[in-house]
């Protein structure tokens, strides 16, 4: 499997986001903030990460690596801040309520070897109706994939309250939480759902999982309207994810596309 930087990132910029890049492909891809539960007016770092289980690497702050990078809070839409090169973009005064954060990346592409490893990889994701379509997949080359991820943050600054439980931010593929998960007691579903193209994706599979227990996973597929319903067991950070792949647009000279959505948060104790 070999995975190319993207042709919208600068020359000059070629060096920094090669040593940037994620060192592996099909991870989890997520929004980890400093604190998931800020004082009102405090400043706030955004680490993105990929990796897997909540174990890797942060992605530095570069507006060429992504298409959108914003926060939503009660007043309204604002890109993220930062400086390029650092490790994090930054809110500089969080509003009392539910913020949430949003970062869409530019698209990027990893080429697969063989058959064998592709399959393999789409066995792990849970798109096994992919693995059983032969349509696209060339005999005696290798099998080219292009892909992008949109991550998504919920954090909370003073008094709970049950709504807003989440906002849509319009990227390709989303996850939205349909509660507050901040208003949840341990075990109490959280229901979600999963938009792909503004329609609701049906057959997804969502996996979520706690930070201290990260090998323990829940999974479901979502139904005929997209929705979940995951019975999250215990306090604290969590990160929920999903991944969908179509055949390529022809011009992009790629077999396939794939779009990877994940959402994170923190569930309170009680």
């Amino acid at each position: 499997m070999r995975r190319q930087c993207s042709s919208r990132v600068p020359a000059a910029l070629a060096l920094l986001v090669a040593l940037a890049a994620p060192r592996a492909y099909g991870h989890d891809f997520w929004i980890e903030p400093a604190r998931f539960r800020p004082d009102p007016g405090s400043a706030l770092t955004l680490p993105v990460h990929v990796g897997q289980d909540f174990n890797g690497e942060s992605v530095v702050f570069l507006p060429d690596l992504y298409e959108r990078y914003v926060y939503v809070g009660p007043g309204g839409e604002r890109p993220v801040a930062g400086v390029p090169g650092d490790d994090a973009g930054r809110i500089p005064a969080v509003e009392p309520g539910l913020t949430v954060v949003g970062y869409r990346s530019i698209r990027d592409r990893v080429t697969f070897d063989t058959p064998g490893e592709f399959a393999a990889y789409l066995e792990k994701e849970g798109m096994e109706r992919i693995a059983a379509s032969k349509k696209r997949q060339p005999a005696g080359r290798p099998i080219s994939e292009i892909y992008s991820r949109a991550a998504k943050a919920l954090i909370q600054a003073g008094p709970v309250r049950e709504k807003p439980a989440d906002r849509r931010l319009g990227f390709r593929m989303e996850l939205i939480a349909e509660r507050n998960p901040y208003a949840l007691r341990p075990g109490e579903p959280l229901p979600l759902t999963l938009v792909y193209e503004n329609r609701p994706l049906e057959g997804a599979l969502v996996i979520a999982f706690a930070k201290d227990r990260p090998r323990e996973k829940l999974r479901a597929r979502t139904d005929g309207h997209g929705r979940v319903r995951l019975a999250l067991d215990r306090p604290g950070v969590w990160v929920v994810t999903s991944v969908h792949m179509v055949p390529a647009p022809p011009r992009t000279d790629a077999d396939w596309e794939s779009t990877w959505a994940s959402l994170t948060f923190e569930v309170p104790a009680r």
